[in-house]
C-alpha cells in the first residue's frame, strides 16, 4: 500500500514545503556529484553520529540522503501530508515546527542508539512529525493509495487515521524489536527517530496551535 496523494483541499501554497524539498533536492545533487571518499567525508562532518555528536547536525542531518530511493520517498511523503499541515499552521510557524520534529527524532535515536558511531541521515525524522500533526488535524481525511492485487494494481481512499496509525504501528514494533542489534543490521533505518518525531507532531501541533480562522476548522473529510 503506497499514497499518491490526500483528498484533503489546502487553502494556501505550501511554500515553505517547496522550499524544503528543492533544498533537499540540491543538496543531494551536491552529494551525488561528489566522488566516493568526499561524499563519505561530508556525510561524517554534517550528518548525526551520536558517539560523536555535535548540535549543528541536530539541523544539517535532516537535509541529508543517502540514496535516491531515500530522498524520493521522503520527499514524496512531505509533499502529501505538508501542504495541508502548513496551510493550517501558517508558513513561519510550520517551518519551525518541522526542524523542531527533526532535531527531537534525532535525540530520541540518539537516546536508544548513543553509542553508534555511523552516521544518521535523512529527512524521514521530520516528516513523521509532520504525519503525526497530520493525524491530529485531518484523522478523517483520505489517502489515495496503490494497492497490489496478485499481479495487478489498483487504488484504495484510505482513512488518514488507519494509515498513519498503520505506519506508526511497523516503526514501534521495528524499533523496538531492533534493540539489541546494530544499527546496520537493520538496514541503517531509524525507527526510533520516526517514532520520536511522529509523537513530537501530535504533541507540537496541540502545543503551538494553528491560523486563528483554523483553530476549529471541521475536517471537510468528516
Amino acid at each position: 500500500m503506497f499514497p499518491i496523494r490526500d483528498t484533503q483541499p489546502s487553502n494556501h501554497r505550501p511554500v515553505i514545503s517547496i522550499l524544503i524539498i528543492i533544498v533537499n533536492v540540491l543538496v543531494f545533487l551536491f552529494e551525488f556529484s561528489l566522488d566516493d571518499y568526499t561524499r563519505n567525508h561530508f556525510i561524517s562532518v554534517y550528518g548525526l553520529i551520536p558517539a560523536r555528536f555535535h548540535f549543528s547536525a541536530l539541523f544539517t542531518h535532516m537535509f541529508l540522503h543517502g540514496g535516491w530511493m531515500h530522498i524520493i520517498g521522503n520527499m514524496w511523503f512531505l509533499w502529501i501530508f505538508g501542504d495541508n499541515v502548513e496551510d493550517v499552521m501558517g508558513h513561519g510557524k510550520y517551518l519551525a515546527f518541522y526542524l523542531a520534529c527533526g532535531v527531537l527524532a534525532a535525540l530520541t535515536q540518539m537516546l536508544f542508539n548513543s553509542d553508534s558511531r555511523l552516521p544518521m541521515v535523512g529527512a524521514s525524522g521530520a516528516i513523521a512529525g509532520v504525519m503525526g500533526a497530520y493525524l491530529i488535524k485531518f484523522p478523517h481525511a483520505r489517502i489515495v493509495s496503490v494497492v497490489p492485487i496478485f499481479l495487478f494494481f489498483t487504488t484504495f481512499e484510505v482513512p488518514a487515521v488507519l494509515m498513519l496509525l498503520y505506519w506508526f504501528a511497523i516503526q514501534l514494533f521495528s524499533g523496538f524489536g531492533s534493540i539489541g542489534y546494530s544499527h546496520v543490521s537493520q538496514g541503517g533505518t531509524a525507527f526510533f527517530a520516526h517514532i520520536g518525531g511522529f509523537v513530537a507532531g501530535m504533541v507540537l501541533v496541540m502545543i503551538v496551535g494553528t491560523r486563528p480562522r483554523y483553530s476549529r476548522r471541521a475536517d471537510l473529510n468528516w
